[in-house]
Parts: structure tokens; sequence; C-alpha cells
């Protein structure tokens, strides 16, 4: 006779975040299925990892960083690498999600002071989706900038096979888009934590409260739940 426990039930909206998003499950709403959360942390992955072995590379100033690689000629061998499967991951998350980060016309206020006060966490508007203006311009600058980390990269790994001059440019856009990542990823992690509660933890349950998706996202909270907008 077996003394193992028995196995406590998976949790529904789990067991359907696996395959299905866009779904209400009791209390819960599936935002994330895991096909999409697995290539979001590909991205995230990939991107620290060619940062963490780049900056060494790039300056002195944080050569101690190459000793979590196991020294300077590793993390020349480890970067080049990892930015290739960071564009492949980007890439795919850009096949995924790019159904879903159409800019209507009137989010394209969000190039301007929006964004400050969306930093600030001073207002939800009640026509956001799935996705709010700043979440899609952030997705088509991370396309963008993962299509400049290519381009430079690969002249750099190929020094020799282009003119000195490009050389110099390609070297200023990769310096200048890493620098744009490495910034804009700390304001990604404070929106997905603090100043949203829960955002995180969509990206690793797949879930989110209703009352979460009521409050960030209503137009997509009505659309999933059926509801209608209240006068």
């Amino acid at each position: 006779m077996s003394s193992a426990a028995p196995h406590a039930p998976m949790d529904p909206a789990i067991a359907v975040a696996r395959t299905r998003e866009d779904v209400v499950v009791g209390p819960v709403i599936v935002r994330h299925r895991l096909y999409s959360r697995l290539v979001h942390w590909a991205v995230a992955l990939t991107f620290v990892v060619s940062m963490l072995s780049g900056m060494p590379i790039w300056t002195p100033l944080f050569g101690w960083m190459a000793h979590l690689f196991g020294g300077l000629s590793v993390c020349r061998v480890v970067h080049p690498w990892a930015g290739v499967a960071f564009v492949i991951a980007s890439f795919v998350q850009f096949v995924e999600w790019i159904s879903d980060m159409r800019l209507e016309p009137w989010e394209k206020d969000w190039v301007g002071p929006r964004v400050f006060r969306y930093m600030r966490y001073e207002e939800d508007d009640p026509r956001t989706g799935k996705y709010n203006g700043g979440q899609k311009l952030y997705f088509w600058a991370v396309s963008l900038g993962a299509v400049g980390l290519l381009l430079s990269g690969l002249m750099m790994w190929f020094p020799q096979s282009f003119p000195k001059g490009l050389m110099q440019l390609a070297y200023l856009i990769h310096d200048f888009t890493f620098i744009c990542f490495a910034v804009s990823l700390v304001f990604h992690v404070y929106l997905g934590t603090a100043a949203e509660p829960g955002t995180f933890g969509s990206m690793i349950r797949g879930t989110v409260t209703r009352a979460w998706a009521r409050l960030h996202h209503p137009a997509w909270y009505r659309k999933v739940t059926g509801e209608e907008r209240r006068p």
C-alpha cells in the first residue's frame, strides 16, 4: 500500500492558463497563456545575460562583472551569442503579441506628457484595452531596438568587413540602444511591480483578479467578462 500523499488538485485558472488567455475562471481572469509568458521571460533572461556580459567589454568600469562569467575572454564569447538569442526571442515575442499592439488614434498622446503621468500613476483611461498606449509603445521600442542591436552587433562581430566610418556608427548605435534598453528596463520593472501591483504576478501565474483588470484595463475587462460599461 502506497504511503505517498495524494496530489492536490491543480488550480483551475492555472490549468486554463497553460493554453488559453482572455477568459474568466471564477474570481480571476487569465491574461497570459504559458507560451506567451515563457517567451517574455526568454526575452528578459537573454537581455540580462547580454547586458551583464557586455558591460565589462564596454568599459573597464564594469570589469568586475566579467567574474560572473569566468573572465573577460569568456564574456567576449558569451555576449554575441546571448545577443543572437535575445534577438530570436524578441522576434518570437513580436509575432506573438503584434495583434494586440496596434496603437489606437486616441492613444497617440502617449508620445508626450501622458507618459510621465503614467509613471506617477495618476490616471486610468476607461478606454484602455488589454495593453495601454505606454505598453504598446514599449513593445515597438523593444522591437526596433532589437533590430538596431542586431545590425550593429553583427558589424561589430565582423569589424574587418565594413568601412571604418560605418563601424564608428555601429558602435554609436549599439551603445545608445543599450543605454536606452537599460534605462527603460528599470522603469519597466518599476511599473510592473510598485506602480501596478499584480502585473508581475500575471507574468508568473498568467492570471489577474477581476478588480485589477477592471481598474487598469477596463475596456479589456468589459470585453472578457461581457459586462457593459456603466454610465
